[in-house]
């Protein structure tokens, strides 16, 4: 290695935080192609006593590199938390479950175990979570807390891989009598599709710790929905789901506001841009009017659809009662719901067939419209004043 690019490393190594048993090397845009250009990296790894995170995200890391960063952390026992997202730019795809593989050797090797695993925005594919998947069945994973995998381009393949070693690792741990207990999971992104889904949706049937799940922009349509609904069933403690950008409809709407009714400490929830269909939006106006008694957010496209076909339908009581939900302590982003519903009832209750006032905006006639309907009580004025005024 020249002396030059032995001075650069050097230098970038100079900014890493070091402090709590954190090491990080995040975003230092370090190119890291052999064991000669991981020397300094492998040195401080090596010298860190109770190494507990490893922070390597935002750099790029080849096979030799990994190999030699592998056999500094075969004596990190007290490894817990692995940030590594972003970690192989510009390499070939063939290269990254061979790093894996002798990273998580490494892992398992030390016996340590982990809380946190952070592999996002690594394109690795179906041979990428092969490249993991020894660790995720190992006794090193039993005390995994937070899984993140967003964007990473696992596709059907794997998704069922994920989910039988998920499956494997909660079978093995319950066994020796301490069950995989995963609170966080993110695939964002990833290509799941149907199958991929309803296989990981199976797994955590199995698991039934989960906390927050995020599933957005996977091209799941209502097979999926449906199973994944019914899995969220048997996690109780569900404070945060996100599946924006999936394919609901109407069968798969009317299943995940059925789970919803089960999961009492949902707090959060994003089903924006996933054609939920009339019945199935009517179902989640019912279920926000009769539970969810801690709930904080939920996508404004969600609420908006909602609430406009409570009131193309003629079912003014959802509105109100969904209104006052809002109101009464659900958090929003204010302006950009109320122009989501406006123009939604525009769109429902063809805004073209009315007079047009240039003075006046296409939103205001969109609820002007509204009101002037035999349908909407006027008893309900108040309440969407103060709505509005909001």
């Amino acid at each position: 290695m020249a002396s030059d690019d032995i001075a650069q490393l050097a230098d970038a190594l100079s900014k890493t935080h070091v402090g709590d048993g954190d090491l990080s090397y995040k975003g230092l845009g370090l190119k890291l192609d052999n064991a000669e250009s991981v020397e300094e990296l492998v040195r401080e790894i090596e010298l860190y006593k109770d190494l507990r995170a490893l922070r390597l995200e935002g750099n790029t890391l080849g096979v030799e590199a990994a190999q030699a960063i592998a056999k500094a952390l075969k004596s990190k026992d007290q490894l817990q938390r692995c940030y590594w997202s972003d970690m192989f730019t510009g390499r070939l795809r063939s290269e990254i479950p061979i790093a894996l593989r002798s990273l998580g050797s490494a892992i398992m090797s030390a016996g340590a175990r982990l809380t946190e695993l952070d592999l996002s925005d690594n394109a690795f594919g179906p041979d990428g979570v092969k490249g993991i998947e020894q660790l995720l069945r190992s006794p090193s994973c039993h005390t995994l807390r937070e899984l993140r995998l967003n964007n990473c381009g696992m596709g059907i393949g794997g998704g069922k891989i994920l989910a039988e070693a998920l499956t494997e690792c909660h079978k093995e741990s319950s066994a020796l009598g301490a069950p995989l207990r995963l609170r966080v999971f993110v695939a964002g992104r990833n290509r799941l599709e149907n199958e991929g889904a309803s296989a990981l949706a199976k797994a955590f049937k199995f698991i039934g710790s989960l906390e927050e799940v995020h599933m957005p922009q996977n091209g799941i349509n209502y097979s999926g929905v449906v199973a994944l609904a019914l899995a969220m069933q048997h996690n109780p403690e569900l404070r945060v789901l996100n599946l924006n950008d999936n394919t609901f409809s109407k069968r798969g709407t009317l299943a995940m506001a059925q789970a919803l009714r089960v999961l009492r400490n949902i707090q959060v929830i994003n089903f924006g841009d996933c054609l939920v269909r009339s019945e199935g939006a009517i179902a989640l106006a019912a279920v926000l009017t009769e539970g969810l008694p801690i709930l904080k957010v939920c996508s404004h496209l969600c609420f908006g659809l909602c609430v406009c076909l409570c009131l193309v339908y003629k079912q003014p009581d959802y509105i109100y009662a969904v209104l006052k939900k809002l109101l009464s302590g659900t958090t929003l982003q204010s302006y950009c719901f109320l122009s989501t519903l406006l123009v939604k009832m525009g769109l429902l209750k063809g805004e073209g067939k009315m007079k047009k006032v240039p003075l006046v905006s296409g939103q205001l006639l969109c609820l002007e419209h509204a009101v002037q309907q035999d349908y909407f009580s006027l008893h309900h004025v108040s309440l969407l004043h103060t709505f509005v005024s909001k």
